[in-house]
């Protein structure tokens, strides 16, 4: 059965303690609000979520004192459901805490994945209608290539092929929320094994490292697991792993980000 309404989580918060060099650099106090194509980037973000079907509300998950700057952007959007919760520094609380209420089921995504799609948010969402309690998008290596060599640089090595996340992420509803426990460490995991390890354990991860695995096996791993029935996406368009992640990524994204746009490249 196909999904007409569902809700968004998007993830706006910045680690707490450390100033973001993009910020730093544009001036601004938060990522999200560093300008990249004459916008913002959560005012991309917005502009893709607010014209996508079947959003019944977004929920920007963020820290107090960005709340006066992201709402001066709301008057692009009127009568568009956007409301905010405070973040908390460990993600997987900030999930929990911006579930609350929402209309589920929910899409996760964050304020920098300026390249995100109608395509492959309606593919997460025809992902949990078949039945999976939670999903994540990924792309693969060659699909990323084939936009930019640079466009990522860590990779998921897998029996069938090698991976990266698009942080996009489905939840089918509040029962899901033990899906978030992957995120309790704080995501980041191509930088960080230990992370990997603690989410989804020790014997799983030597399947994954040996390449003794597939990823929709891994996937049945880790829902025996965390009792839920978890699905990888796996997107063709390998744009969908480039956000705004640094400078590096600042540059790889700022063209393909002006080509969707239709604007004229610098």
């Amino acid at each position: 059965m196909a999904i007409d309404e569902f809700g968004v989580i998007l993830l706006a918060a910045q680690r707490a303690g450390v100033v973001n060099p993009l910020a730093a650099r544009a001036g601004v106090s938060h990522k999200c609000l560093v300008p990249i194509c004459g916008k913002p980037l959560i005012a991309h973000v917005l502009d893709t979520l607010t014209a996508m079907p079947g959003v019944a509300r977004i929920r920007i998950s963020v820290e107090p004192d960005a709340v006066p700057e992201i709402t001066k952007l709301l008057a692009a959007w009127p009568g568009a459901e956007i409301d905010f919760v405070d973040s908390d520094p460990n993600i997987a609380e900030s999930v929990i805490h911006a579930g609350d209420g929402l209309p589920a089921p929910w899409l996760i995504t964050t304020a920098d994945n300026v390249l995100l799609s109608h395509a492959s948010m309606r593919a997460m969402l025809d992902g949990i209608a078949a039945a999976a309690d939670a999903a994540a998008a990924l792309t693969t290596r060659g699909a990323i290539h084939a936009v930019h060599p640079e466009g990522q640089r860590r990779f998921y090595e897998f029996r069938d092929d090698a991976y990266s996340n698009c942080n996009l992420y489905g939840l089918a509803g509040p029962h899901a929320l033990e899906g978030v426990e992957i995120f309790r460490e704080g995501g980041q995991f191509a930088k960080n094994p230990k992370r990997l390890i603690t989410a989804f354990g020790l014997i799983n991860i030597l399947l994954m490292r040996f390449r003794l695995i597939s990823i929709h096996g891994a996937m049945k791993r880790a829902s025996r697991r965390f009792g839920l029935t978890m699905k990888a996406v796996v997107l063709a368009d390998g744009t969908q792993a480039i956000d705004v992640d640094n400078e590096r990524t600042y540059a790889i994204a700022e063209p393909l980000l002006a080509a969707k746009l239709g604007l004229p490249s610098s």
